[in-house]
């Protein structure tokens, strides 16, 4: 699994509170990279990631995001890979310094260093991605996500396909905020299938966020019991759920990317974080004097999907792609929240 998706687990909990300071060091900096779009003469965006890009596809949605900001506004962008929090801080440094219109940040690691570079900077518009700081500032716009609603549709999908209707979930942490992708997938299932039982079984341990061994074990213990369908909430250790599942013959359900390919014919669909929207529509929302808030992303923005209700699911290597009976039924669920006919309970609310 990602390294981003265990981040953005961590942000999941991190968010529902607008966000915990991050830690700082006084590390030294490995290289980081940075580079500059040869065109434009409108506006000026740069990017700062809390790690290489490489092939991480949620940070390469951020990166699209930015690219295509900048096309509409006819302006530049650049980009800065952070390695890691030293790098982090002295990358954050270099965009400040620079002074671009909006400099955008993906993740709660920036929370802290935003936080002191707002009172510093007031003319500078920062746009957090994922995260959000603890004091409001007129210059920080931040970005979340509504995980909850995607994840209920995911468990929609478990329940139609169970046969032994038993569907579980691998979470990370029992806290509520880590409920948000296990609670309404039970919810989900039940909704379209409402004599389904369910269950939880969380990594905890002292590495939970990256124990791909005590992931595989909690769910082998539900696959024991008769469970077939498991969403996997374990970040790192969804590989290990991956396993326990294929061992099985059952399935699992990914989070924040296409986590497919990884285990075709095991993983049925994916929760995905459209980092590029909120990207785009935060750009777009700062640009237009919206400054200094927080906006949510869901189903109806746009900002959470499914792989199987995005184009290219053919080819997407998830089970779920040969269930289009299924995917017309949960198509039909995600209408109803979107138009707010449905209402997904939040477990981090409140």
């Amino acid at each position: 699994m990602p390294r981003r998706s265990r981040r953005t687990l961590q942000v999941a909990a991190t968010t529902a509170l607008l966000v915990t300071a991050a830690t700082a060091c006084n590390a030294a900096a490995k290289s980081d990279t940075a580079s500059d779009a040869a065109s434009g003469s409108g506006t000026s965006f740069t990017l700062v990631t809390p790690d290489s890009v490489g092939q991480n596809e949620f940070l390469k949605l951020a990166v699209s995001g930015i690219k295509d900001a900048a096309k509409q506004h006819d302006g530049t962008e650049k980009v800065y890979e952070s390695t890691d929090t030293a790098s982090q801080q002295q990358n954050v440094q270099a965009a400040v310094d620079t002074k671009p219109d909006v400099i955008v940040l993906v993740g709660f690691e920036f929370a802290d260093i935003v936080a002191q570079q707002a009172q510093k900077n007031p003319k500078q518009q920062f746009l957090i991605i994922d995260a959000c700081t603890t004091k409001t500032y007129k210059n920080v716009s931040c970005a979340v996500f509504r995980e909850h609603e995607g994840v209920y549709l995911a468990g929609a999908e478990a329940g139609l396909l169970s046969k032994s209707g038993k569907v579980g979930a691998v979470d990370v942490l029992d806290t509520p905020q880590f409920r948000r992708y296990s609670d309404p997938f039970a919810a989900g299932a039940k909704k379209v299938a409402p004599g389904t039982s369910t269950g939880t079984r969380f990594v905890g341990g002292q590495s939970p966020f990256d124990d791909s061994a005590r992931a595989k074990e909690q769910a082998s213990t539900l696959l024991a019991k008769g469970y077939d369908q498991i969403m996997a909430a374990a970040a790192a250790g969804n590989y290990g759920v991956f396993e326990a599942a294929k061992a099985k013959g059952a399935y699992a359900y990914g989070v924040d990317v296409n986590q497919c390919p990884s285990a075709p014919g095991t993983v049925v669909d994916n929760v995905i974080k459209r980092t590029d929207i909120a990207v785009e529509k935060g750009i777009e929302s700062v640009l237009a004097g919206r400054t200094g808030t927080t906006v949510s992303y869901g189903l109806k923005e746009g900002g959470i999907s499914l792989t199987g209700l995005q184009d290219g699911v053919d080819s997407s290597k998830c089970v779920i792609a040969d269930h289009k009976d299924v995917l017309k039924k949960v198509e039909a669920l995600r209408d109803q929240i979107v138009s707010g006919k449905l209402t997904v309970d939040d477990p981090a609310a409140g």
